[in-house]
């Protein structure tokens, strides 16, 4: 496997600023090909679908491109793939729709290890029909969220289950596969948010037993495009419909307006980048993916671990969590020192990060508010073992 980060980089203008972008919790910068893209979509003509001239057609083209992508990204069938403006927005439609038909004491399952974007839908969804929302407890030495809970869980009267497949704060990555067991034993729906794991790892939903996979493309270095992948399309007709179009089918029930052509046209190009990260990577899309995202996620293992045990090495830095299995992302906390103030350091020194107060999230479960708040990084596909040291040494200094 051929991933090389110097390469990689070039495809970046935005790193041309001078700053150490560790800052990926928030998305990826924006590689080269996929801002021309987007401004070549913006110049061609494009008009509504439906319609028999080649500004139309030219439209119906660039959302089944996107649908393909989509689909290729997770291994599924473009049939499946709605598109929206974020994971959140469609996670949000998501549960309206299937809460819809809950009664008073069904239960959905959500955990404190997930993002708010797939754990609020489905508490709001809750408290209209008057559900139950059961929670899956990280460990709060290791931060892993232990599947064997699960079987506790889980109940006949469970609608839902909504788990991550990576914590974009901690960098976690529960065993998604076992929790979906559970699930599916019960007759409960599977609902993955995978958009802090799809930049990193190579992503099969069957393999991971998801019914609904959601990701967005800002995370990867799209643009800000989010899918809701089904792995069974039919679903999505015995779903209530959001569309203005009565007559709406497939993935259109839960697309609301127009599409953004040229953003779309961004989000083919940014999958196609992910499936050219490895130079040897040949054959359909979806095998260049899985070769390319195989060998990001060796290199981030390297890189990352070389990050954790240099940060484990200064007496007065705390690593949160301590997971087997993770993503390149990473928090800790500084003795003496708050988190908001240290991130104010790193930026004085052309370091991007961000501090979070543990008010809510797996930092407030962990009760990180109270040492002052974490500091959080998380490295990129163009993130380099000069960049780490530079972020190691400016911790350093608030020894």
């Amino acid at each position: 496997m051929a991933f090389d980060v110097a390469q990689v980089r070039g495809l970046f203008p935005a790193l041309g600023d001078g700053w150490v972008h560790l800052d990926t919790p928030a998305g990826m910068q924006v590689p080269e090909g996929v801002a021309t893209a987007v401004s070549t979509a913006l110049r061609a003509p494009v008009s509504g679908p439906g319609g028999i001239f080649p500004a139309s057609q030219r439209a119906e083209a660039i959302v089944e491109a996107a649908r393909r992508a989509f689909a290729d990204l997770v291994g599924a069938d473009p049939s499946g793939v709605v598109l929206g403006p974020s994971s959140a927005v469609l996670l949000e439609r998501l549960a309206d729709a299937v809460g819809q038909g809950w009664l008073l004491g069904d239960e959905v399952v959500v955990s404190r290890l997930d993002h708010p974007g797939n754990v609020l839908p489905w508490q709001r969804a809750a408290q209209r029909s008057g559900c139950t929302v059961r929670w899956g407890e990280v460990d709060i030495e290791t931060c892993e969220l232990p599947a064997w809970q699960y079987g506790d869980l889980v109940s006949s009267r469970t609608k839902v289950v909504a788990i991550t497949a990576a914590s974009g704060a901690v960098g976690t990555r529960p065993d998604v596969r076992k929790i979906a067991d559970y699930a599916r034993a019960a007759g409960a729906l599977v609902v993955v948010d995978a958009s802090a794991a799809a930049p990193f790892l190579p992503l099969d939903m069957t393999a991971m037993g998801a019914d609904i996979v959601a990701v967005s493309a800002s995370a990867w270095g799209g643009p800000p495009v989010g899918a809701l992948v089904f792995r069974d399309a039919s679903l999505l007709d015995r779903l209530a419909s959001c569309s203005l179009d009565p007559g709406a089918r497939g993935p259109e029930r839960l697309e609301l307006g127009p599409h953004a052509y040229p953003l779309l046209a961004g989000v083919v190009a940014s999958v196609d980048y992910l499936a050219t990260l490895d130079d040897a990577a040949i054959g359909p899309r979806r095998e260049r993916l899985l070769t390319s995202l195989g060998s990001v996620k060796a290199y981030q293992a390297g890189l990352m671990a070389s990050l954790i045990n240099e940060l484990r090495a200064l007496r007065h830095v705390m690593v949160i969590g301590d997971a087997m299995r993770r993503i390149p992302s990473v928090a800790f906390t500084i003795a003496g020192t708050k988190a908001w103030a240290a991130v104010e350091h790193l930026a004085e020194r052309g370091i991007c990060a961000f501090s979070d107060n543990g008010q809510n999230g797996v930092f407030a479960a962990l009760g990180v508010g109270e040492v002052g708040g974490a500091v959080r990084v998380g490295l990129a596909h163009y993130t380099n073992t000069v960049e780490v040291d530079q972020l190691v040494r400016a911790i350093a200094e608030l020894r």
